[in-house]
């Protein structure tokens, strides 16, 4: 299938790792140009050149702390008049912890990072995306917006703020021609989940390969997802064969989620 993204121009944040280094490479192997944003200048350099290798396609970066509104104004100021026809909102996820103890000051940090700085750069680039007609936002989210994940309360609840925000922009500016769409990943083998699984260990005494293979057990493909297969079903929704899906949360989990 080709997915028609030669001419597109696509901005991938949180891209120097993990599910955004995935989709990145995946966007630039069928066709698009790439920018991937992110705060380590030394991670994205390296992620830029992976994604140059294996696609053939340009690929450059913008460093942008998303938890700090200066960064964020300055990365606007530098991405100009610059065309951007797919934006993916992806970030790192927040500290692990039970929702009854999280401080006022974490929730404020939190939702800078989690919910303004998509808010902003979505809010900065659609302008543009309205008057060419033509425009792909997608969202990455968390499986936690369905069903809550035990220790990851912020996450669950402001993930879920996105779902909200994206439902209703997507009615918003689907007659321009711009699609608004968010993705739920289950479990998909990044850095991440190792990092979740070692904190679990550690709170249960088991060793992360026993916590890992108890979570595999419950997903009924019987394993992880690999971060490409996540990023094949990103580079469809920004792509004109997808042209008729808007407003959408599309679950990429192995069957993970059991609710309707």
């Amino acid at each position: 299938m080709d997915l028609n993204l030669t001419e597109r121009q696509a901005l991938v944040l949180g891209a120097s790792q993990g599910i955004g280094l995935a989709i990145a490479t995946t966007l630039a192997t069928e066709g698009a140009s790439v920018i991937l944003a992110g705060r380590s200048a030394e991670r994205l350099e390296a992620a830029a050149a992976e994604v140059r290798t294996t696609s053939g396609r340009d690929a450059s970066i913008e460093i942008v702390d998303l938890s700090n509104g200066a960064s964020i104004e300055s990365f606007l100021a530098r991405l100009g008049g610059r065309q951007i026809d797919i934006l993916v909102n992806n970030g790192g996820g927040p500290p692990p912890g039970a929702v009854a103890e999280i401080t006022a000051d974490v929730w404020r940090q939190q939702f800078e990072a989690m919910l303004n700085a998509p808010f902003r750069i979505t809010a900065a680039l659609l302008p543009a995306m309205r008057a060419r007609k033509w425009g792909r936002i997608v969202n990455v989210v968390s499986s936690g917006v369905v069903q809550p994940i035990p220790n990851l309360g912020i996450s669950n609840t402001l993930r879920l703020s996105i779902i909200g925000w994206a439902k209703t922009l997507a009615a918003e500016v689907a007659i321009d021609g711009v699609t608004v769409n968010s993705v739920i990943p289950g479990r998909i083998h990044t850095s991440r989940v190792d990092q979740l699984d070692a904190a679990a260990a550690a709170r249960s005494g088991k060793t992360p390969e026993a916590i890992a293979e108890a979570s595999q057990a419950t997903i009924p493909i019987g394993r992880y997802g690999k971060p490409e297969e996540f990023a094949d079903a990103v580079a469809f929704l920004a792509s004109d064969r997808a042209g008729y899906i808007t407003g959408a949360s599309l679950r990429i989990d192995g069957g993970m989620i059991r609710s309707f």
